[in-house]
């Protein structure tokens, strides 16, 4: 590892933390419901033109509920994820649903395959927890990994939402989430000079309050198309959350680039 990789490697807004796993599921598991998650893949299968025997790679998979549904639709699929809970869950639900997905450990800003895949994706915020410099490695290694055509799928918070979203005031946008078996309160604010969403989160329950600070960078779509130009790729498409044109009432910021 090179010094500079080094210094990528130190420079992240994720505490160990962030993720817990029983936390994760607790504060996502309402929202990500089946449903979403198919409606969620068919977006993924139509944005990328995917077909049956496609090569893919899910950077930063999670509990695999995107690349396992890919696989179920004919997709030869490998995910990386740097947590061994998150990958021990993927693969438990891959072989309850007989699905083969090579799951692997790793960290994005050092993917290693070569001209290995036809597609590759990251979804539901995945992607812009590092520096700037540490973004624009992941991407290079993503452009790495895709075959020549090869297209990559990007999927991030719109930043221009997220202003509009933003109270006036320091105090941010707070949001109660009351449960029955606990709590989870979380309040988001914007450091506009690093261009990051930073996250406050208190979870309660079994009787313990565990509070968690993490920071995302939104990227703007002229942002975005840099880094992705600078990291090799040939062409940028920005979609909503609707899979149509990009517009700054969009929530989400789906870009697709070709290698």
């Amino acid at each position: 590892m090179t010094a500079d990789e080094q210094e990528h490697e130190r420079r992240t807004f994720v505490p160990p933390d962030a993720f817990d796993f029983e936390d994760y599921l607790y504060v996502y598991g309402p929202r990500l419901t089946d449903d979403r998650s198919d409606e969620e893949a068919a977006l993924i299968w139509r944005l990328l033109s995917l077909d049956v025997g496609h090569d893919v790679l899910d950077v930063a998979c999670g509990t695999g509920r995107i690349a396992n549904r890919l696989a179920q639709r004919g997709c030869r699929v490998v995910g990386v994820d740097s947590s061994t809970r998150f990958l021990d869950r993927a693969r438990s639900d891959a072989e309850r649903l007989g699905v083969p997905v090579d799951y692997r450990v790793g960290d994005m800003r050092q993917l290693g395959f070569s001209a290995r895949f036809d597609r590759v994706i990251s979804w539901f915020s995945s992607f812009g927890y590092h520096d700037d410099p540490g973004s624009l490695a992941t991407l290079r290694g993503m452009h790495r990994s895709l075959r020549p055509g090869g297209l990559l799928l990007v999927d991030l918070l719109s930043r221009d939402a997220f202003v509009q979203r933003l109270p006036p005031g320091d105090g941010g946008l707070v949001q109660l989430d009351d449960r029955d078996d606990g709590l989870v309160v979380s309040r988001w604010r914007l450091d506009p000079g690093e261009g990051r969403y930073v996250a406050d989160r208190f979870c309660v329950r079994d009787g313990e309050t565990r509070k968690v600070t993490f920071s995302i960078r939104l990227p703007t779509l002229t942002e975005m198309r840099a880094w992705l130009t600078e990291a090799g790729f040939a062409s940028v498409t920005a979609f909503d959350e609707l899979g149509q044109s990009y517009s700054a009432q969009a929530q989400r910021l789906i870009v697709v680039a070709r290698r």
